[in-house]
């Protein structure tokens, strides 16, 4: 018996706040895979701790299915709670900043969060556990059963796909390409089964073919995406428009200060005027961050007239604003918006985000919440209303794809036909988690969702990480985080694919369906051949 057999036999035998204690640390350990740290190699060591922690998790088999299931849920429990909380702990920070109404809620976000996150893993292992089987059939019914859960958190509750696992097996560009074919949950599913692989080292059965896949899914995952980025172009077309990207490091405790704020809108009004590089063109389109006018513009004219006195001709500014609207009957609605303002002050377009945040900028259940003394952390009078589609706007640089803050964390598809974005324009504030590892977490899931749109990133975050990349996730320019100054830059052309994402969503069920029949073979087709 070799050392891993012992290891792994010993994690099988773990019980009580041994096994909770190593759980919770190997899904913490996993972490080291995400931003900013990308150490992917995590996964394959945390992983195989999983599969032998629920070799070990059988029930006992008197007892009823659901109780028999009970040790696999905990142990995958323990390991998201591990995962959710060492990668999602930056979100106390923004409870922070006004700590004086909601640092009570602190631990709620940094404990309760993770905990209820955590269910999916469990309910993932315990699918699993309900298909597992010796060797490989055991691996392929983990990757199942998580990625099965992953995708239900994507959308279940509005949805929370932040730190999907799939993002874990795409540190770098040349192994974000193939988002394009499979989606983040597809990757997901396939990097769940090659991060389990080395678990069959202990075990040794079906060893050589789980290692031999596993090297050939690493294989194809980077070798497409060295293929496409050698032959991709980043190169704009000649005369393309050039767009500013604006990054003034607002601290969020001196944001919404009445009497910081004049100053904060001149610091913007002042890099927006800047003089392009030596002998650069001077950009069409200014963006400015989420919620960078500190007024509602409309209700403002002298701040509307500023800006008029900033373009010059031909200029546009978009800029995150916070839009509000009167209902005849149902009163006033505030929206978290992209505002496009013309050289003459007049406010041309606007886009209003679609998908808000849970307890940041609306209170789910209103009415028992706000009785039990809750309120949004980000919001207004009222709370945030939420656009009920997506719509693009029309700018001198293209046509763009709007998504405000965490918007750019959900797998989207794009209108069909000629009214195809030409890039994405993500403004968002990142301000409110500090230097943590919130922004370079934010930063990358925006860079996957251009990958898998085949669409340039356009980017304008408060605090950083603003940046242009192109549809295959390179950045062309950026500013880091807590840096002041612009970018400017001509925004790579967009990439044209016969991938949409519906057939994205269809090679995900195609996978799941592949790794449901792998692992009920393994289950019951073996076992009655042996019978037999």
């Amino acid at each position: 018996m070799n050392t891993l057999e012992v290891f792994a036999g010993s994690l099988m035998l773990a019980w009580g706040w041994q096994r909770a204690v190593i759980a919770i640390l190997a899904g913490a350990l996993a972490v080291l895979a995400l931003p900013p740290f990308d150490f992917f190699f995590a996964m394959f060591l945390t992983f195989p701790i999983l599969v032998w922690l629920l070799d070990g998790a059988s029930g006992n088999p008197d007892r009823g299915f659901l109780r028999r299931l009970w040790p696999a849920f905990v142990t995958g429990w323990y390991f998201g709670f591990g995962y959710f909380l060492a990668g999602l702990w930056w979100l106390g920070n923004a409870l922070l900043v006004e700590a004086e109404s909601f640092a009570w809620a602190i631990p709620l976000a940094v404990l309760g969060l993770p905990a209820f996150l955590a269910l999916f893993f469990g309910m993932g292992t315990a699918i699993a556990r309900i298909l597992w089987s010796d060797g490989l059939g055991r691996i392929a019914a983990l990757a199942f059963g998580l990625a099965l859960m992953e995708w239900l958190r994507s959308f279940i509750l509005t949805g929370f796909p932040w730190n999907t696992i799939g993002y874990g097996a795409m540190p770098l560009p040349v192994a974000m390409q193939t988002a394009q074919i499979l989606g983040l949950n597809g990757i997901t599913a396939l990097s769940i089964l090659t991060f389990s692989m080395p678990a069959l080292l202990a075990t040794r059965q079906h060893m050589r073919l789980g290692l031999a896949l596993a090297a050939a899914l690493v294989a194809a995952h980077l070798g497409y995406g060295a293929y496409v980025l050698n032959t991709a172009t980043a190169t704009p077309a000649e005369g393309a428009p050039t767009i500013r990207i604006v990054q003034p490091s607002i601290p969020q405790s001196t944001k919404w200060d009445e009497a910081e704020r004049d100053q904060i809108f001149e610091q913007h009004l002042a890099l927006t005027r800047q003089a392009p590089a030596e002998g650069g063109p001077v950009p069409s389109l200014i963006v400015w961050p989420e919620t960078a006018a500190p007024f509602i513009l409309t209700e403002a004219p002298i701040a509307l007239e500023a800006i008029a006195q900033s373009l010059q001709p031909g200029q546009q500014l978009a800029t995150g604003a916070i839009r509000m609207e009167t209902v005849p009957g149902d009163g006033v609605r505030y929206y978290n918006a992209i505002s496009v303002i013309g050289e003459d002050g007049e406010i041309i377009a606007s886009a209003d985000k679609v998908h808000l945040v849970p307890f940041g900028e609306y209170l789910p259940l209103t009415d028992l919440m706000s009785s039990l003394g809750f309120s949004a952390v980000a919001q207004m009078p009222e709370s945030f209303t939420p656009a009920p589609a997506t719509s693009l706007l029309t700018l001198p640089t293209g046509t763009a794809l709007p998504l405000i803050c965490y918007e750019a964390i959900f797998p989207l598809e794009l209108p069909e036909g000629d009214n195809t974005p030409d890039f994405i324009l993500n403004v968002t504030n990142d301000a409110w988690y500090g230097a943590t590892p919130g922004p370079y977490q934010h930063f990358r899931q925006a860079q996957v969702r251009a990958v898998e749109l085949g669409l340039p990133l356009v980017r304008a975050a408060n605090n950083g990480i603003s940046a242009i990349t192109d549809s295959q996730g390179r950045i062309i320019e950026g500013l880091g985080l807590d840096a002041v100054g612009v970018i400017d830059a001509q925004v790579p052309p967009k990439t044209v694919s016969n991938w949409n994402n519906s057939d994205r969503t269809q090679n995900f069920w195609l996978i799941i369906v592949i790794l449901l029949l792998g692992a009920a073979t393994a289950r019951y087709g073996f076992k009655r051949r042996r019978i037999d």
